[in-house]
């Protein structure tokens, strides 16, 4: 197998896409394996969560299995929703979670207007048009309300952990510093970069491999290719045992918005240079 540690890693900020065309059929893929994206992907830190402040009628927008949703729900001060476009998706959510949920996407919510006091949106933002979605969140958000992105990725200033992501296809990987682009009248009012570690067996890495849209696109040529690069690494490569519980390094990037004329702050953020 090729070594790849010499290549840097990605300095993009944000995934690749030709057009939307492109997006959407990459998006698509995750139309099943819900069952598998609910048992290993991560959820997110408490203090993504806490970034919608006091909001008390939270959305989370493409919400997956409900990994951010999940930490508001049980919590008295709360009121929960989420939606997603695969019906996968949202089978899972309703059988994990005790909220309204339902298919819809983040650029058409089926919401009243002014009816959330927050929408959250983890790991999805990347796969919408941010303009149909920054004025659809401006619609459904009440006045003083807040919009929050987040994402969760494998932290590759590890050289291993580099190295990984590239066998695994993790194309959701953004280079640090990186900023989203959000349109309409929203405003970065605050920020949060943490790293954090999840702990998997090698038979969960496999698993979390195959949340990935290149494996749920790819052919069963493809996929047993994917495996068996992966059995070589994790075990001829690193040395891991089969039952041995890994540290898998993670970074979380959330940013909170406000409308910017609801709030004082003149702040604008810096770009980091490719």
């Amino acid at each position: 197998m090729p070594d790849s540690l010499s290549r840097p890693a990605s300095r993009r900020a944000t995934p690749g896409f030709s057009d939307a065309a492109h997006r959407a059929g990459l998006g698509a893929a995750f139309s099943t394996g819900a069952d598998v994206y609910a048992r290993v992907r991560p959820g997110y830190p408490r203090e993504v969560a806490d970034l919608v402040g006091s909001a008390r009628r939270i959305v989370d927008l493409g919400a997956g299995t409900g990994k951010l949703a999940e930490t508001y729900v049980g919590r008295p001060d709360r009121e929960v929703y989420a939606l997603d476009p695969s019906a996968d998706m949202v089978r899972t959510i309703r059988g994990r979670l005790d909220i309204p949920a339902w298919r819809a996407t983040a650029e058409a919510t089926g919401l009243a207007e002014n009816s959330m006091d927050a929408a959250v949106c983890a790991q999805t933002w990347h796969w919408v048009d941010t303009e149909a979605a920054s004025q659809e969140a401006d619609r459904i958000i009440r006045p003083g309300g807040r919009l929050v992105l987040a994402w969760n990725v494998l932290d590759v200033s590890h050289p291993w952990v580099l190295r990984l992501s590239r066998i695994m296809h993790s194309g959701d990987i953004h280079r640090p510093g990186f900023y989203p682009e959000v349109g309409g009248d929203w405003q970065l009012v605050d920020e949060l970069r943490t790293t954090w570690v999840q702990h998997l067996r090698p038979a969960e890495i496999y698993l979390l491999t195959q949340t990935r849209s290149y494996w749920l696109r790819a052919n069963e040529r493809t996929r047993k290719r994917v495996t068996e690069n992966l059995r070589w690494y994790l075990f001829d490569r690193l040395g891991f045992a089969e039952d041995q519980l890994i540290a898998l390094p993670y970074r979380s990037d959330a940013f909170a918005y406000e409308r910017a004329a609801e709030h004082t702050s003149t702040r604008k953020p810096e770009e980091v240079g490719d």
